[in-house]
């Protein structure tokens, strides 16, 4: 479980330290201010520390590993000229910082790196562990539709993106669990699959479908784009990749989605912090703040909010609360407000 995120000098962020909520926390602020940032440094060192653990000749985890495998992660993730680019830019060398702790302390890590680094980072703290599940990064986009060309592109291709998508994939093409956990995984499921109308099913030729009762499969390009989105977390739950202590970081889940569906989607979200997955949100939607807030509270999940404040290019700083209530700074009700009191400006004229 994520306990807390540290960082100096990085990118927008001159200094900031986030405590996580053991079930869902969601991380609000105006377009440019980082939000997307916060989750993919932390997806990064996660995710590295999943996928070296799992590399048949690595052992236990060691600085000449961590040095090139988390410098290679976060510029694949965030796809910069070089490594420095990543660093708070003004004038002079900067040194950014980065830790990442967790209930189990065997896995904390620290790392640094200044403007002049290109490819490598300094290992200041050295985890004792590998991590044992992948996280998973859901982007603003579906992959569902692009699945079937996109991963053996990249396999055999340079091509220039994120590599959170390409991770996504692969869990994407990963086989439905069996067993015991069918039963909890079809009642997560059921909700999505009513919405959508139908089951997600992957072919031999790896392309993706809507199985509709009575209708046969339709292509996933034919299918809504928020649609789409629901099913691609519909094949997560199913593939076991978002069920029992794993990490879920969703960057704008509300993304093309009307307002039914975006309730929906908290409501998946929630369920998914009541299975012991750990829920890390970025989003600019109140309605969803709002939704969210409801539901924690309705069903006493632990929940956490950060306020990313907008200073002169960078983020002044970090409101956090246990409850939407505590924040005192929330552009989306501000804004909201204001279109509410120029609405009154237009009827009493």
């Amino acid at each position: 479980m994520l306990k807390s995120l540290e960082l100096q000098q990085f990118t927008l962020f001159p200094e900031a330290r986030l405590s996580f909520a053991p079930g869902l926390n969601v991380i609000v602020g105006e377009n440019g201010t980082g939000k997307s940032h916060l989750l993919k440094v932390a997806y990064s060192a996660i995710a590295n520390a999943y996928e070296q653990g799992n590399e048949p000749s690595v052992v236990d985890p060691t600085k000449a590993l961590l040095q090139k495998g988390i410098a290679d992660k976060l510029i694949k993730v965030f796809r910069p000229e070089s490594l420095g680019r990543l660093a708070s830019r003004r004038q002079g060398t900067q040194t950014c910082k980065v830790s990442v702790s967790f209930e189990q302390a065997g896995l904390d890590t620290a790392f640094s790196f200044s403007t002049r680094s290109q490819t490598e980072v300094k290992v200041d703290h050295l985890p004792g562990a590998w991590q044992e599940k992948a996280p998973v990064f859901m982007p603003t986009r579906e992959l569902l539709s692009q699945y079937h060309w996109l991963l053996p592109l990249y396999e055999s291709r340079h091509v220039d993106i994120e590599e959170h998508h390409i991770d996504l994939c692969k869990l994407l093409g990963a086989p439905a669990i069996k067993g015991a956990r069918e039963k909890a995984v079809a009642e997560l499921v059921a909700p999505l699959e009513e919405a959508m109308g139908g089951k997600v099913v992957l072919d031999k030729n790896g392309r993706f479908y809507l199985r509709i009762p009575g209708q046969g499969n339709l292509e996933m390009p034919l299918v809504a784009e928020g649609l789409r989105k629901l099913a691609m977390l519909a094949r997560l739950i199913t593939t076991g990749s978002l069920l029992d202590k794993g990490y879920l970081f969703w960057d704008e889940p509300e993304a093309n989605l009307n307002p039914k569906l975006i309730k929906l989607v908290a409501q998946a979200a929630v369920a998914l912090s009541q299975q012991g997955i750990q829920v890390v949100i970025a989003t600019h939607s109140y309605f969803l703040l709002k939704e969210l807030d409801l539901l924690t509270r309705q069903k006493a999940v632990a929940q956490r909010y950060f306020a990313l404040v907008r200073g002169e290019g960078q983020v002044e700083r970090i409101e956090a609360a246990d409850h939407l209530s505590g924040l005192e700074h929330l552009v989306s009700l501000e804004e909201e407000l204001a279109q509410y009191d120029r609405e009154m400006e237009l009827t009493d004229a």
